[in-house]
């Protein structure tokens, strides 16, 4: 029993110095990572901001609060989350030894000498233990931590999704709305329009061709009505599936009190790491792989196995004893592979190409980062400097809309060139009104794309 304990002794002090390493953080990413037009040169950006700083619209932050506690994907990925918890738990039990009663008894009955019956009966508990030597408990449990740490990158990952879909679909209502407001009332204009058309055809003043011209375009504006409307509808149902609620009207503000932050930073590419909860999850998964390959090594050293039994028995030497007599045994095992060598060379092998896989998709979550932050940016920027041209735009063909209809009705210009005045300017109206969209989808994915969008 000595020799026994001096062994398990040794061999726990070589465990926890450790045959393998720890992981260590990938700490470098590509160079001009954002692109060679973006000058990054702060570490702060705008992810900084949590989601209710970054949208201040109350009625917006009412429906984000609601998608994150009702929304089907979230509840879905945190209950995965708490199954890798669970799991997290036979790996940090599996130092310790495993302990089980295994009471027995029974009778024997001899016929000769008049019958005699004897009654025996073993309590012991059996205990087993797996000396750690050679890294494969540690390497299991460094995989589910590192399991565990993807997965709840994972669910910060559908949260940052979930709150920028929600806010995008929300402004994307705004939108709608708005353009909607601008068709109604081209519509109701445009039906001025086919009345004094009509009066000028009576009149002589315009022919056939012309009149239905204007009726044509008035039903056209009258269809476009009609598609937004359609469009409202759909995109609240869309708003609804995020909400995890049946359809209904959704409240919400004006396109015009729209407030975002002006002053964007996006900080040092090195941050992408930090805050992109995929980029995380895609290293942790590197981590797993990482110590999965370790644990493919531990399996070409011996398994060492500390075993034993302590318990009460009536049943030792010739005689049966009554009360038993206490019983105790200690056995190490050892088992070293011999005959599957192939099998884990092949193992191994597998290991080391899944681990050089994760890699790779490390890498590529990096640049993925990096593309998403400049296409944003730049869709930003761009919309940014479309919106002062079509507020010029719009205001140019206001008044020539206006000049061309006061001089058809008292002129001799034709109905042809209002036609063109008339649809020249809601194009302008509504294509002014997608830019500001535009501009605040950018914004609102640039913030997911740094990482933004975490409490």
């Amino acid at each position: 029993m000595k020799k026994i304990l001096i062994l398990t002794a040794v061999a726990t002090l070589l465990g926890s110095c450790g045959l393998y390493g720890k992981y260590k953080p990938q700490e470098t990413v590509p160079a001009n990572l954002y692109g060679e037009e973006v000058v990054a040169t702060d570490s702060s950006s705008l992810a900084d901001l949590s989601w209710k700083e970054m949208f201040t619209d109350a009625k917006l932050q009412a429906l984000i609060d609601t998608a994150l506690v009702r929304n089907v994907d979230l509840k879905t990925i945190r209950l995965n989350v708490a199954k890798a918890e669970a799991a997290m738990i036979p790996a940090k039990l599996a130092y310790l030894p495993s302990i089980a009663l295994a009471p027995q008894g029974g009778f024997n009955y001899v016929a000769m000498n008049g019958g005699v019956t004897t009654k025996t009966y073993t309590a012991p508990a059996t205990a087993s233990w797996e000396i750690d030597i050679f890294g494969k408990l540690t390497n299991t449990k460094r995989k589910a931590k590192a399991t565990l740490e993807q997965i709840r990158d994972n669910e910060q990952a559908v949260k940052t999704k979930l709150i920028a879909g929600v806010a995008t679909t929300y402004y994307s209502l705004l939108m709608l709305d708005e353009q909607l407001k601008i068709a109604q009332a081209t519509e109701k204009n445009w039906e001025e329009t086919v009345k004094t058309a009509r009066a000028m055809k009576k009149a002589g003043m315009m022919n056939e061709a012309g009149l239905a011209q204007t009726e044509a375009t008035y039903y056209n504006i009258r269809t476009t009505v009609l598609t937004l409307q359609e469009s409202i509808n759909e995109t609240q149902n869309t708003l609804c599936l995020l909400l995890a609620k049946t359809p209904h009207h959704i409240e919400r503000g004006s396109l015009s009190e729209a407030v975002l932050p002006e002053n964007i930073s996006v900080g040092v590419p090195i941050s992408v790491l930090s805050r992109r909860p995929d980029v995380r999850a895609a290293e942790h998964e590197l981590e797993g792989a990482f110590y999965d390959t370790n644990k493919a090594r531990s399996s070409f050293y011996p398994q060492i196995t500390l075993s034993g039994t302590a318990g009460w028995t009536n049943s030792i030497g010739g005689a049966i004893l009554n009360p038993g007599e206490f019983v105790g045994s200690a056995i190490l095992s050892l088992l070293q592979p011999i005959f599957n060598k192939g099998a884990l060379i092949a193992n191994l092998k597998a290991m080391k190409a899944n681990q050089e896989i994760a890699f790779l998709n490390f890498q590529k979550s990096i640049l993925k980062a990096g593309s998403e932050v400049n296409v944003a940016l730049d869709k930003y920027q761009t919309a940014k400097s479309k919106s002062e041209f079509y507020a010029k735009q719009v205001s140019t063909l206001e008044v020539a809309a206006n000049s061309t209809k006061l001089l058809m009705k008292y002129g001799n210009t034709t109905y042809l060139e209002v036609l063109t005045a008339q649809t020249t300017l809601l194009n302008a109206q509504l294509n002014q009104v997608s830019n500001k969209f535009v501009e605040i989808q950018s914004m609102i994915e640039l913030y997911r794309a740094l990482g933004g969008g975490q409490d």
